[in-house]
């Protein structure tokens, strides 16, 4: 039986457990088909050529290509999924950049209405309660289980939202996994207090009672603001790995830091983030959620290896962060839609005759030795120029949402996607290498493969539209068959037979047995391809909400959407010190390509049918 056809039965945070296929290994000529197609918008003829020689010598019968892909076929049918551990590991574990700007996405949530400190509590209570009841939910195995079409998700990623920590480690770091962890920590000033979450009876604590626990704990830190150990947990991770052996080496710290490890998520009570010149609290929201102002403002109130950190700022700015390497976007916008329902229903757990928490909230102790104060600045000063570097921004697209797209009959994504390949193209006249991220849940354990969202089909899309000489049907034409290109790439891609994946299990194979990594690997063609310039993913919400993250190149773009049904949001970034890059401007040439493309639509496209 090939692996393909086998069924295996995972974890489920739903009721039951559920068949899923294993994750299939493409055949390696597929793959190098598909390779081809997407390098060619980025090379010209030459370097194609020399990247079609490159793919014949590593597949020809009998040769380096065809060993490795036997390998891999052989270790996909003993692995319920040949790539999960080798992904967590090399996208995750080995990665050693920061985790924020890099890695860990912001959720920024619609401005709630508080002003003051009590109102600023009264919410972090709620938002608190909100996700004990997302918890227990998961713990009875009562989230809905997600489909695709007629085929089961796997959902193990929900059982991983709560009680899990990455820790640092040189040259590679580790996950730690408590999901019957029974508190949380809060963290106010720089301060962190472990708030045990469950009364002596073992039930939920009540809304009310972590209230009164949080208004303990701002009371008592008032301005008193500590040493911002925190931001250790943003700093390079092997200069984060060097830093952690310094605070666990005294028992005190040891003890604190277990405590925030094993927590079920982080709860920041944040002090007010000014506000830039010329940008709108939602731009401070995207800054807050993704390195928190640096070492100065909130970047020292968090801790960044928990996958969960609800972040609560003065002015109805709230929001979450989360460290990426357990789950994708979609489970944590699925959370995210739960947290913002239950809030604004006025919701409350059935808590009403719970008996007193079993203790109160204890401040957790940290010292601060010269020697860990040396880790601290050296990590405060790399945070703040990182947190200046990273540009954050948004639009909020009210032209039209889906709704309009799906009466031309087109895949909103893909529509979207290529929308956001125009706007590059006639910012910079030249193809971005483009990636979005497709999920692969449809197998156990599944995570995601790459969308090469740039094609042959893109570009001569962007061209016809940048042609003032091309009519309008021809303009409609070239629009089809680029989402069409790019509907069939997702696809192939959510049945896991895209290109990236594959070649990294080639290459991951040839590591794990001795073996030279092939010259393909470095051929200028794949390079370029793989150069992603634009960083893309849809996340979404019922709610005026967006993910934001930074980009994968430093000359690139980060741009996460949440396409609503009359109207659309993305988050988008960009590094300010490359001169390569022009977040303002690609914002606008994004805005004006959907504009554009609309015009097309409206004159040679669907009309909407009207209604009865």
């Amino acid at each position: 039986m090939s692996p393909s056809s086998q069924r295996t039965y995972g974890t489920s945070a739903t009721a039951g457990p559920v068949a899923l296929q294993r994750q299939p290994v493409p055949k390696l000529s597929d793959t190098m088909q598909k390779l081809v197609r997407s390098i060619e918008p980025h090379v010209d003829a030459n370097t194609l050529a020399g990247t079609k020689r490159a793919i014949e010598q590593f597949t020809v019968a009998g040769g380096i290509g065809q060993k490795l892909q036997t390998l891999l076929e052989q270790r996909a049918a003993q692995k319920d999924n040949w790539l999960a551990d080798w992904w967590l590991r090399s996208a995750y574990m080995e990665y050693r950049d920061p985790v924020i700007v890099y890695s860990s996405p912001g959720l920024v949530f619609p401005k709630a209405s508080y002003k003051t400190l009590d109102e600023q509590l009264q919410y972090a209570a709620k938002m608190v309660s909100a996700a004990l009841a997302y918890k227990m939910l998961i713990d009875g195995g009562k989230i809905k289980q997600e489909m695709m079409g007629k085929i089961p998700l796997d959902m193990s990623q929900y059982e991983k939202i709560f009680g899990t920590c990455r820790i640092p480690g040189k040259e590679r770091d580790s996950v730690q996994y408590n999901p019957r962890s029974k508190h949380i920590v809060v963290a106010c000033n720089n301060h962190y207090y472990r708030l045990p979450v469950f009364t002596a009876a073992g039930g939920i604590a009540s809304e009310d009672q972590i209230l009164t626990e949080l208004k303990k704990i701002a009371t008592k830190e008032g301005n008193d603001r500590a040493s911002p150990v925190g931001i250790l947990t943003a700093n390079h991770r092997d200069s984060w790995a060097r830093a952690y052996d310094t605070l666990m080496a005294d028992p005190i710290n040891r003890s604190s830091v277990e405590s925030i490890q094993q927590a079920l998520f982080v709860l920041s009570i944040d002090r007010e983030l000014p506000q830039k010149t010329g940008t709108d609290h939602i731009v401070t929201a995207s800054d807050l959620l993704i390195h928190g102002g640096g070492s100065n403002a909130n970047g020292g109130n968090r801790w960044y290896d928990k996958t969960i950190q609800l972040v609560v700022a003065p002015n109805g700015i709230n929001g979450l962060t989360y460290e990426h390497s357990p789950a994708e976007g979609q489970p944590i916008a699925v959370m995210t839609d739960f947290l913002l329902e239950y809030i604004n229903s006025g919701k409350r757990l059935n808590t009403m005759d719970q008996a007193e928490l079993k203790d109160g909230a204890v401040k957790l102790s940290l010292n601060v030795t010269p020697a860990l104060q040396s880790e601290i600045d050296q990590a405060a000063n790399f945070v703040d120029k990182l947190a200046s570097d990273i540009q954050m921004d948004y639009l909020h697209f009210t032209d039209y949402g889906k709704g309009f797209i799906k009466t031309q009959r087109m895949s909103p994504d893909s529509y979207i996607q290529m929308a956001i390949q125009y706007a590059f193209y006639r910012l910079h006249h030249t193809p971005g290498a483009h990636y979005e991220s497709a999920q692969n849940r449809m197998y156990v354990h599944g995570r995601t493969e790459t969308i090469r969202s740039c094609s042959v089909e893109s570009i001569a899309f962007a061209r016809a539209m940048l042609e003032p000489k091309q009519d309008g049907r021809s303009k409609l034409e070239a629009m089809k068959a680029a989402i069409n290109a790019h509907k069939a790439y997702v696809s192939m891609a959510i049945q896991g037979y895209g290109v990236d994946r594959h070649l990294l299990g080639l290459k991951l194979t040839a590591k794990e047995n001795g073996l030279s990594v092939p010259e393909l690997f470095s051929d200028q063609g794949i390079q370029r391809s793989a150069h992603m310039r634009l960083s893309t993913s849809q996340v979404a919400s019922r709610y005026d909400a967006f993910m934001c993250y930074g980009p994968l190149t430093q000359d690139g773009y980060g741009c996460c959407y949440n396409p609503k049904e009359d109207d659309m949001w993305f988050g988008v970034s960009a590094f300010r010190s490359n001169k390569d890059s022009d977040l303002e401007r690609f914002r606008v040439s994004l805005q004006e390509a959907l504009r554009e493309m609309q015009e097309v639509l409206v004159l040679y496209g669907e009309k909407p049918k009207a209604k009865l």
